[in-house]
């Protein structure tokens, strides 16, 4: 079992489970996948202020989703602990050869280490992308009113227009960032 569980899982069989999430979630007890309204529940349950938008029962509202969310870390880290899955990514030839034309050398690990690391946040490039892609995310999850997870696979399940401009919004994003941005910051 352990190693069935520690191999990549085919998009076949992977898709279909994080798919039946969906009305798992629904019909077990009428609640919405995503994950980027946890900040809201952790600052509603760390900071109790008189701010209006962090004035409610985050425990009847979001204690599940915290719960699930506590999941996904010790998942990943049972992940990279327990079953030492393999630590790279296979990455096809021609966006190997795109990468490495952007001056990326080492696809050791997940992410590129010359921008995803502590080393990178002492420069321009690596500070934009690690510090300021992380504020656009979650300022965009906010105003979008939710994230890539949440409208991607309950927004477009349901059939909701709203989520079907941010999934738009997110892909023209990572079209923008991925031919213009990226070339202008390497």
């Amino acid at each position: 079992m352990l190693d069935v569980l520690s191999q990549p899982w085919p998009w076949c069989v992977a898709g279909p489970l994080i798919g039946l999430m969906v009305p798992l979630l629904l019909i077990v007890g009428g609640r919405v996948f995503g994950v980027s309204a946890n900040l809201r529940h952790l600052c509603a349950a760390a900071l109790p202020s008189r701010l209006p938008f962090l004035r409610y029962d985050w425990r009847a509202a979001g204690l599940w989703n915290l719960v699930f969310a506590l999941g996904i870390v010790l998942g990943g880290v049972l992940a990279a602990t327990v079953l030492a899955g393999p630590a790279s990514i296979d990455l096809a030839a021609a966006t190997v050869a795109d990468l490495r034309a952007l001056g990326l050398t080492d696809f050791s690990g997940l992410v590129p280490s010359e921008l995803v690391s502590w080393q990178a946040l002492g420069t321009v490039p690596g500070l934009l992308i690690v510090v300021g892609g992380g504020f656009l995310i979650g300022f965009g999850a906010r105003y979008a009113g939710g994230c890539t997870s949440g409208h991607a696979i309950s927004g477009l399940a349901d059939l909701q227009v709203p989520s079907l401009v941010a999934v738009l919004g997110f892909f023209a994003g990572g079209l923008l960032l991925t031919y213009v941005l990226l070339p202008i910051l390497l």
